[in-house]
């Protein structure tokens, strides 16, 4: 029996478009991250970039539990002497909304170059309104 290997011209690539309306951001990442990686497919390899198109909207109205937005830091450094900066989920909101949304799908996505190529197609939007209408996106409810 011979391992099935899709094609790059037979890979047909969807557009999904989520409203984050009142979603938790770690449930909706881990789904979204299957989208991009394309493991909702029945052609799906794990080397080979065969996922969807996502469009996230409203990620500013995200719901947290618990004492989320002043317990959680978000961390980075500058690459400069004191450079190591933090901040609080609740800054970040403020400040940055689809940052948040960003990096709980990136974590969620293989640390390789492949996941930064998967990364690519995901888009996140402040607002219901975003410029991906040509696509003709469908709706992803995403039930939890």
């Amino acid at each position: 029996m011979k391992t099935f290997v899709p094609k790059v011209e037979d890979i047909q690539r969807d557009w999904f478009v989520v409203d984050a309306d009142g979603q938790t951001p770690g449930r909706m990442a881990a789904r979204i991250a299957d989208i991009l990686r394309g493991k909702h497919k029945p052609i799906f390899t794990p080397h080979m970039d065969c996922g969807d198109f996502v469009v996230i909207v409203n990620a500013e109205k995200i719901r947290v539990t618990g004492n989320k937005l002043e317990d959680k830091l978000y961390r980075h450094h500058s690459g400069y002497p004191h450079g190591f900066k933090t901040e609080t989920m609740r800054h970040l909101l403020a400040r940055k909304p689809e940052a948040i949304l960003e990096k709980a799908v990136k974590g969620m996505l293989p640390h390789t170059r492949l996941g930064a190529r998967q990364f690519t197609k995901l888009k996140v939007y402040v607002g219901p309104d975003h410029p991906h209408q040509a696509q003709n996106p469908k709706k992803l409810e995403l039930r939890f």
